[in-house]
């Protein structure tokens, strides 16, 4: 009888599930919108029941559109958004919404983290910084300080494949990739909870998860609702991972030098790496590839600033068009016709703070260089630059840090899928760009982290190896516009130092 793997991903508004077969072929996804829980501009999270149901309804999509007989079910396992950091109480019950990683309500702690700490020694520890959001460890510090009776009353704090893994399991744990997130957790030296920043920061050692490979099994399916609909009881559940990481798992990234490019609401550069050396600018975790460790160049709102700029300047196609799709299309088509350079506009994607490399939660979104002349063609344009400027910032670093040259990376994601939008950023980097026909890749990943964890697969390596990675289009940079492409560059490495203390008295909100 064939052996099915079923893979979840919590995304930023949408939960997916994939089911594939022993040998990689992907034979159905279902999707499923949750509720955000969005009082004002500072707060973002989860409703985590809505979350759950959305789940279910993927599950039930999957059995009664697609046709899939869960009882071949033999493995489960969770790709998640990260952080999304979930209080839960003595039973398993949601003590505090998940919070994600565009909250910003806990400005003030993550730099008491730092006064607490040092910079130096937090890096030292945990190879990265702290910033509200970014890191969970400053929205577990928000939550002792602002809401004290949910602090007491949490069992543990975890993310949300922990809290997948507890509703399906009864057990609680978090993997490596996600603890790397926390600013409590040892990335660089012996994967474990660091018992001196439990103490400075002031989080109870206790109340976090036992930490376990990506791949291992927790426990055995005991939910009913899940029972129900067709999947064994006592189906093992593996840990799973951070949904860039076990994406870039399913693209192949799993040796040193491997890199990756995944795009949606965030555009992010992933670089694998077997020595655990790092720099500040990027993100730094351990990858769900046993022995590596990735860097992780996070532009937290690339894809969302396109998708904002669609919504407030091209209404006219959003009723035209038959489907968002073919908005975006349409938009792109008027890309094209603005010059390379955009005639002098420059666009900063930090519509609401920024990961990498500035780290900064005050920073955000920028027009320079408007004229009487520029048009939206200009801005749209400017907009998919802004985020090839970044990619450029990011893979010098990269080549900085490892000392070797990357001549073409890997593009996932819904967004890789804009040939414009891949051109751009092939000519602005120089790099070549091979896009790969398939989406979805972070709930394929995580049901290859259930097959290695069920037996199905030997190892991680082995597991990827079966995926089918056909291209879709491979870009190679167009030097034609060299010059005004490395002129605009400089602008836009030059914008963020000039207005660095504006944004911060401009933005204070979120800091309160």
């Amino acid at each position: 009888m064939s052996k099915y793997l079923l893979g979840v991903d919590v995304g930023t508004t949408s939960l997916k599930v994939a089911v594939i077969d022993e040998n990689a072929r992907l034979l159905g996804i279902g999707t499923s919108k949750y509720r955000l829980i969005t009082p004002d501009q500072c707060s973002v999270q989860i409703d985590a029941e809505s979350m759950w149901n959305a789940f279910l309804t993927c599950v039930r999509l999957l059995r009664d559109g697609k046709g899939i007989e869960l009882s071949k079910v033999c493995g489960i396992s969770i790709s998640s958004l990260c952080p999304g950091l979930v209080a839960l109480g003595e039973h398993g019950e949601v003590v505090v919404e998940p919070i994600i990683y565009s909250d910003r309500r806990s400005t003030e702690e993550a730099e008491l983290i730092l006064e607490n700490v040092g910079a130096e020694e937090l890096f030292r520890i945990t190879a990265n910084g702290s910033m509200a959001g970014a890191f969970s460890g400053s929205s577990m510090l928000w939550i002792k300080r602002h809401l004290p009776e949910a602090y007491q009353k949490t069992k543990y704090f975890g993310h949300l494949n922990t809290f997948l893994v507890q509703r399906m399991t009864g057990e609680v744990a978090i993997d490596y990739s996600n603890a790397s997130y926390t600013n409590l957790f040892e990335t660089s030296g012996g994967k474990q909870w660091s018992d001196l920043l439990c103490e400075k920061i002031g989080i109870a050692r206790e109340k976090l998860p036992e930490l376990r490979e990506a791949t291992e099994l927790v426990g055995g399916l005991i939910h009913p609702d899940l029972i129900r609909l067709g999947i064994p009881e006592g189906t093992p559940v593996a840990t799973g991972g951070a949904d860039t990481p076990c994406a870039t798992l399913a693209a192949g990234v799993t040796r040193a030098g491997d890199v990756c490019e995944s795009v949606g609401t965030t555009d992010v550069l992933t670089v694998c790496i077997d020595r655990p050396v790092f720099d500040r600018g990027f993100i730094n975790r351990c990858h769900v590839v046993p022995g590596t460790w990735i860097y992780q160049g996070a532009m937290s709102f690339a894809g969302a600033a396109n998708d904002w700029f669609l919504n407030q300047f091209y209404g006219d196609l959003l009723e035209k068009a038959g489907s968002r799709k073919d908005a975006f299309t349409q938009m792109n088509i008027e890309a094209d016709q603005a010059n390379p350079g955009c005639d002098g506009v420059v666009f900063l994607p930090y519509m609401l703070g920024e990961r990498s490399p500035i780290w900064d939660p005050y920073a955000r979104g920028v027009f320079f260089g408007l004229s009487l002349q520029t048009t939206r063609r200009e801005m749209n344009r400017a907009v998919l630059e802004g985020c090839g400027y970044g990619l450029r910032q990011l893979t010098g670093i990269a080549e900085r840090i490892t000392g070797n040259r990357i001549s073409k990376f890997i593009s996932i994601g819904g967004g890789a899928k804009s040939d414009t939008w891949a051109q751009i950023k092939a000519d602005i980097t120089g790099k070549e760009i091979e896009v790969l026909d398939m989406n979805d890749m972070a709930p394929v990943g995580a049901a290859l982290l259930a097959g290695v964890g069920a037996g199905v697969f030997r190892d991680v390596q082995e597991a990827s190896s079966k995926v089918e990675k056909k291209i879709h289009r491979h870009f190679q940079p167009n030097h034609e516009s060299d010059a005004i492409y490395a002129q605009r560059y400089q602008t836009y490495i030059s914008l963020y130092p000039a207005l660095k203390d504006i944004f911060r008295n401009n933005v204070q909100g979120c800091a309160q």
